[in-house]
């Protein structure tokens, strides 16, 4: 039980943080949200948890092309804001098309032979 608080703490930490940094500079706030520090943290608990290396392969490898799709988010947000859509409504647009892109996605994967 000890051990998933530690995970659960050094995870929230993590993203707490980036968000505190981003607030004083966006530009250093971005470089360390651009790393996949969420990624870096599953690789770690997986290996800490499994050491399947395997597994964190096949993850690695999803995660390599689900990115793919959502840079679509990172594409049409910013767009949309500074059009001066509403905050909520932009989030929930690009929130939207990103899960079609997803789907999307994994259609294209699907029809390469390509399972993730």
């Amino acid at each position: 039980m000890i051990y998933y608080i530690i995970k659960v703490l050094l995870s929230s930490v993590t993203i707490v943080a980036i968000s505190e940094i981003s607030k004083r500079s966006t530009f250093i706030g971005s470089i360390l949200a651009s790393i996949p520090i969420v990624s870096l943290l599953a690789f770690m608990w997986m290996y800490i948890d499994t050491k399947d290396t395997g597994k964190i392969a096949d993850l690695s490898q999803g995660i390599f092309w689900l990115v793919i799709p959502s840079l679509i988010f990172f594409i049409m947000f910013p767009i949309l804001l500074k059009k001066n859509v509403d905050f909520w409504l932009s989030l929930s647009i690009s929130l939207t098309i990103m899960i079609i892109g997803y789907f999307a996605m994994l259609f294209v994967l699907k029809n390469a032979g390509i399972n993730i």
